[in-house]
């Protein structure tokens, strides 16, 4: 039964369809309106030729420019391929108030300004959005929804999908309102997430700012944008707050039984952050053994690079139970010392001043807060053992080989004032007469 009424409808849509064909055919009225539509579209093509290379030569910003005038510029530019479409869009409209005028009738004309429409849309979403949310938005919905004002059955369609009511227990809501709450949605928070990385950027230039500010700051900024985003989607689509006082109980009950250890981690992060004990660009090294770079802090963790590339994620909450090292906090000298031996042959007492002299002059190494120190160990087997210590700000791993370097420094310093640096040595002394007994 079904089928038959829907075949009936698509029959008479059909008739409808043909009938309004052959007025459009037979009539004078409409074939001066399909010139006036090509016409405007020749036109529009014209002006786009002329107009696009003079504009993508004015919008386009010199490369090595990155501030916000240059960066509007180029937002502006990846608009040029919609200039086709929407030319033609703007002279049909002319065309439509000629026509309307003249003959009191643009229905051809109307269809082909709708069309110009559709093909901005399509333009819109395949070649000018590139965010993935914002893609997958217009090929789903704003697609179909140009393609049916373009046919002029978005009204009808509109106004079922209003009457198709969604029971969800005691609520319920219309097909309508939840593609319209899909797409303010994402739209809302498509923008909340721009402004949320324009503004973290700009928060991460102010050097003045301690780096543990700066990410709380950012952080700050993140919950106080995506928060308004949230109370102005529930306030376009009409939802009251109120209503969401049971799913804000159930999450508090969640809160305290399930996810209390990710409400304590994210504590522990803002603790962190208040705090700036540890902070990204520190080298940190925990009781279980973690350690690297902390290279970027979450709400909920800090992850560390380790030297040789991996990536380790801590609770923030271990930051705070656990006992930390931190070898960089704030940027401060690390101390360290590099162990030589020299010969007992050598006057000791020019030593130090030979190999603090050069340790000095490499540039890695501080003289703040003390200058290198040479002093004398011990009395070794083989040699007189000496260790000379050196502040550099920076840790000796990775890239940054201080020891090495500085021990390299010591070597050639000693050669070059002829004191040898001795090998192990082991001198054997054989008591009594050796007697061999040849049979």
């Amino acid at each position: 039964m079904d089928q038959t009424k829907i075949l009936e409808k698509a029959q008479g849509y059909a008739v409808q369809g043909w009938d309004v064909a052959k007025e459009w055919l037979l009539s004078p009225q409409a074939w001066t309106q399909f010139g006036l539509l090509v016409a405007a579209y020749l036109l529009a093509l014209f002006l786009t030729r002329r107009l696009q290379p003079v504009l993508d030569r004015l919008l386009t910003p010199p490369d090595e420019k990155t501030n916000v005038i240059a960066k509007t510029r180029r937002f502006i530019l990846t608009f040029l391929p919609l200039m086709l479409p929407l030319l033609a869009y703007g002279l049909t409209g002319i065309g439509e108030t000629v026509t309307r005028s003249i003959f009191d009738a643009g229905a051809v004309i109307a269809f082909g300004k709708r069309v110009f429409m559709f093909l901005a849309a399509r333009i819109l979403v395949n070649e000018v959005i590139k965010d993935p949310l914002l893609k997958v938005l217009g090929k789903y919905f704003l697609l179909p929804v140009a393609a049916l004002y373009a046919v002029g059955f978005l009204d009808e369609v509109m106004t079922r999908l209003d009457q198709t009511v969604v029971p969800l227990g005691n609520l319920s809501f219309s097909l309508l309102f939840l593609i319209r709450f899909v797409l303010v949605g994402g739209a809302i928070f498509w923008l909340g997430r721009w402004s949320n990385d324009q503004t973290a950027a700009a928060i991460k230039r102010q050097e003045e700012m301690r780096p543990a500010m700066r990410e709380l700051t950012a952080k700050a900024a993140e919950i106080a944008i995506f928060g308004l985003a949230f109370l102005l989607v529930m306030n376009i689509m009409g939802i009251s707050l109120t209503s969401l006082a049971v799913l804000g109980g159930a999450i508090g009950v969640g809160l305290g039984f399930g996810l209390q250890k990710i409400a304590s981690n994210f504590i522990s992060g803002v603790i962190l952050l208040l705090e700036g004990q540890a902070t990204v660009g520190d080298y940190v090294e925990l009781d279980g053994g973690e350690a690297g770079t902390i290279v970027k802090m979450t709400a909920r963790a800090a992850i560390l690079e380790t030297y040789d590339g991996k990536w380790i994620v801590v609770p923030n909450e271990d930051f705070i139970t656990t006992r930390v090292v931190n070898y960089s906090d704030s940027g401060s000298a690390n101390r360290y010392e590099a162990p030589f031996s020299v010969s007992y042959d050598t006057d000791i007492n020019l030593v130090p001043d030979i190999v603090e002299s050069a340790v000095a002059a490499m540039p890695d190494v501080l003289s703040e807060p003390f200058p290198p120190d040479c002093e004398l160990r011990a009395f070794g087997d083989s040699g007189i053992e000496f260790a000379v210590e050196f502040w550099v700000n920076g840790i000796d791993d990775g890239r940054h080989k201080y020891t090495s370097d500085v021990l390299f420094c010591i070597w050639n310093a000693l050669k070059a004032h002829n004191i040898e640096i001795p090998f192990p040595q082991r001198v054997v002394q054989v008591k009594g007469e050796i007697r061999t007994r040849v049979k």
